[in-house]
């Protein structure tokens, strides 16, 4: 007996401007559209012609959020991480109630930062679920990791003023006053990374949250496709790439050049992103290709090795093409998915202070050597095929439907 596809729905998805909050969700969004589904996406206003491209509408409002054009604006304590989110969410909150005003969706689908969403549920009175870009909380979570997390935060003078203000704005809004469930236990929750890079899976509530590994489409006709050159023919290949956020790091790149240089049997794509200028690099060897972005998952179908900062979407990928990975993580969730693909067998940790040539030429030429990483980057990566992926996603979405 097969399932009747969906009526077609109004879906409201929410998220904020940011590479690695947006891109997780892009061909589940494009899936839905292509199901006959109406799909407003609330986004900032750079992003809104990549959620155009999906077929969506993008719903535009105004944010108070640093960039990822300004990644040192988030400061470097663990409340200067957290304010601003909230402190965005009260002024978003007026701006996306009037958006849609007249038009309330039959269902909310929202990235994990995107608090005013939740709300909105509640006051229209319809379902929510969340799309979890990263690793979600277990049986547990709060007494191993966010309890002593958080623990001289709630207790400092800075800590109080927060979760007083978020409890009184979610208490304001009827959702109760527990700021803890709020952030980290959704009622329904589809996860939007591989079961692999979850820690302590077997403790994950299965009723709440279901892995769909990494949602992957054909992306040529906006990344567009890369093509081994002559010069790369018969070489192992060899991609590095730290991502869209933290880039500024032009010592690091000539470390990854001067480390393949000299070796004929390697060819190395080179991602720098936005922030470094290619002439700080100086002589590019002959064996080196620069860009500022690569059609990354294009490249890693094809590649022997990973040199990445172990962010949540370059760990997927890695996964999904069973590639080596040599990980050099930079911030936030980057250490923990570093640890995790360490412990899965498939990659090798370099903190970035030890990021030499020498470091990194030994690294990924033990990982490519090793036979075990090989077999455990194949077993890893056909399970992720099992997951469902684009599809899965799509149709969980379409279960919670009213």
């Amino acid at each position: 007996m097969t399932t009747a596809p969906a009526k077609p729905a109004h879906i409201a998805m929410f998220s904020i401007a940011a590479h690695g909050h947006v891109n997780p969700s892009i061909e589940v969004i494009r899936e839905l559209v292509a199901r006959g589904h109406r799909v407003s996406y609330a986004i900032p206003a750079a992003f809104a012609e990549k959620i155009a491209e999906t077929g969506a509408e993008p719903v535009i409002w105004n944010s108070t959020l640093p960039t990822d054009d300004e990644p040192e604006a988030w400061g470097t304590e663990l409340i200067d991480h957290l304010e601003p989110f909230l402190k965005d969410a009260r002024q978003a909150l007026p701006q996306l109630a009037a958006a849609f005003q007249g038009d309330k969706p039959d269902l909310v689908i929202h990235d994990i930062t995107s608090y005013p969403a939740p709300v909105l549920a509640h006051r229209w009175g319809v379902p929510a679920v969340s799309l979890s870009p990263n690793l979600v909380a277990w049986e547990g979570y709060e007494e191993e990791v966010a309890g002593p997390m958080f623990a001289e935060l709630k207790a400092s003078e800075r800590g109080q003023a927060y979760y007083a203000d978020f409890a009184a704005w979610l208490t304001a809004n009827g959702l109760g006053d527990q700021v803890d469930r709020f952030q980290s236990r959704p009622r329904r929750s589809i996860v939007l990374i591989p079961e692999a890079l979850q820690p302590n899976a077997d403790r994950v509530d299965r009723s709440v949250y279901t892995f769909v590994g990494s949602c992957q489409g054909d992306r040529s006709a906006t990344q567009g496709t890369w093509q081994r050159p002559a010069a790369a023919e018969g070489r192992k290949l060899l991609l590095v790439s730290l991502g869209s956020a933290f880039t500024k790091q032009p010592a690091f790149y000539r470390a990854c050049m001067d480390a393949f240089a000299d070796l004929s049997d390697w060819y190395v794509v080179l991602q720098i992103g936005k922030f470094t200028d290619e002439a700080e690099l100086g002589a590019v060897p002959a064996n080196v290709e620069v860009h500022r972005w690569v059609p990354q998952l294009d490249i890693l179908g094809q590649a022997d090795a990973f040199i990445t900062h172990a962010g949540a979407g370059g760990s997927q990928e890695g996964l999904a093409t069973g590639t080596p990975m040599v990980a050099v993580p930079q911030a936030v969730d980057q250490f923990g998915n570093a640890e995790m693909l360490v412990s899965l067998g498939v990659a090798r940790q370099v903190p970035m202070e030890e990021a030499d040539a020498a470091t990194l030429r030994a690294a990924v030429l033990e990982l490519v050597a090793d036979p075990e990483a090989a077999a455990r980057s194949e077993a890893v990566r056909a399970q992720m095929a099992t997951e469902g992926g684009t599809r899965q996603a799509a149709d969980l979405i379409e279960a919670e439907l009213p």
